[in-house]
Order: structure tokens, then C-alpha cells, then sequence
């Protein structure tokens, strides 16, 4: 099961790298278009590794089905807020939205919430349209939006990884008080982007 999934990610990146070299050949945003731009947008914003990152750390600590099903409904979630984000729509304080997001689920993880699977789903997803939005409104013009979607999908994916994969030392005394401390950081990055001081 491991390896199919391993394999479908390994074709998904590379259709995704084929079908983006052409849009690669216009400006944007100083990435170029498509794919890679995408990839990129996430990683290089920390406000939005810390939120995603925390994502993966929050569902590592809830424990099955949250550590699956709540980096699924971010990357999910986070698409329709792009698409909204392309459109156009109006979608009130998304920088704020997106400091929050990492301020209470960093909140979460530095208290050991154990929240209702829906509710942490619902919570997520509330967050997710932030970042999905500052995504779509940040499109290079001249970018292929489907590969550009694919791009930012997959880095989220990646930094969900990263928290889950740090996440999973809960399982030892010393391993939870790490990742705790993880999400206390994480709180405390996310006032800093709220209040502007990064």
C-alpha cells in the first residue's frame, strides 16, 4: 500500500514538472509560473510552514483517524479558498487569518487539546481557506493554474509530513514534552506574525 502511494506521488510529481516547463518560461512573482512557483509559495512563507507544519503536528498528537484526516481536509480546504482567491472573492483579513492559524494551532499542541475529530477537522478547514486564498490571489499572472495548484498542494503535503513525522515522538515521555514545546513555539511565531514584528 505504501508503495503504490509512493509510486502515485513519484508520477504525480513528475506530470507535474512535465506539464509545467512551459509556463516556466514566463515571469512570475520571480519564481516563473506553474509548478515550481506553486511548490515554492508555501515553503517560503513562514507563516504558512508553521500553520501546515502544525497541522501534521496537531493530527500526529490527536492520533488515528486525526493524523491522516486533518492533512487531507487542509490541502482539500486550502484549494477551495485558492480558487476563491483567483476569482476574486472577497475574503475578509487573511493575514490575520493566517497568523491565527498558527497561533491557535500551535495553542492546541502546547496545551494537548483533544479535540472531536470534526471539530478539529472544521477548525483546520476554517484556517485552511486562508492560506488556499493568499495562494490564489499570489498567482503569477502568466502561471499554469492547474500546475501551480499541484505545487502548492504538494509542499503542504510535505509540510504536513515534516509535523507528523515529529509529531509521532508523542509516543515517548520526553517526545511529548518536545512536541508540546513544538506547538508553544509555533503559538508564539504565529503572535509575532499577527502583530508584525516578522
Amino acid at each position: 500500500m505504501r508503495s503504490k502511494t509512493f509510486i502515485c506521488m513519484t508520477l504525480l510529481v513528475v506530470f507535474s514538472f512535465i506539464i509545467s516547463e512551459p509556463a516556466l518560461a514566463h515571469s512570475g512573482g520571480g519564481y516563473g509560473g506553474g509548478f515550481i512557483s506553486g511548490f515554492v509559495h508555501p515553503i517560503l512563507g513562514w507563516d504558512h510552514v508553521a500553520a501546515m507544519v502544525a497541522v501534521g503536528l496537531w493530527g500526529a498528537f490527536l492520533g488515528a483517524p486525526s493524523i491522516w484526516v486533518l492533512p487531507v481536509v487542509f490541502p482539500i480546504v486550502m484549494a477551495f479558498g485558492a480558487i476563491l482567491g483567483i476569482l476574486g472573492v472577497p475574503v475578509p483579513a487573511v493575514e490575520t487569518g493566517i497568523a491565527l492559524s498558527a497561533v491557535v494551532l500551535g495553542l492546541m499542541i502546547a496545551f494537548a487539546v483533544k479535540a472531536p475529530i470534526w471539530m478539529s477537522a472544521v477548525l483546520v478547514g476554517l484556517f485552511a481557506i486562508f492560506h488556499g486564498y493568499a495562494h490564489g490571489t499570489e498567482l503569477p499572472a502568466s502561471a499554469n493554474i492547474f500546475a501551480y495548484a499541484v505545487g502548492f498542494v504538494i509542499a503542504t503535503g510535505m509540510l504536513h509530513m515534516i509535523g507528523i513525522a515529529f509529531g509521532l515522538l508523542v509516543k515517548w515521555p520526553a517526545g511529548r514534552v518536545a512536541v508540546r514545546s513544538a506547538g508553544g513555539a509555533i503559538s508564539l511565531a504565529g503572535v509575532a506574525f499577527l502583530v508584525g514584528a516578522v
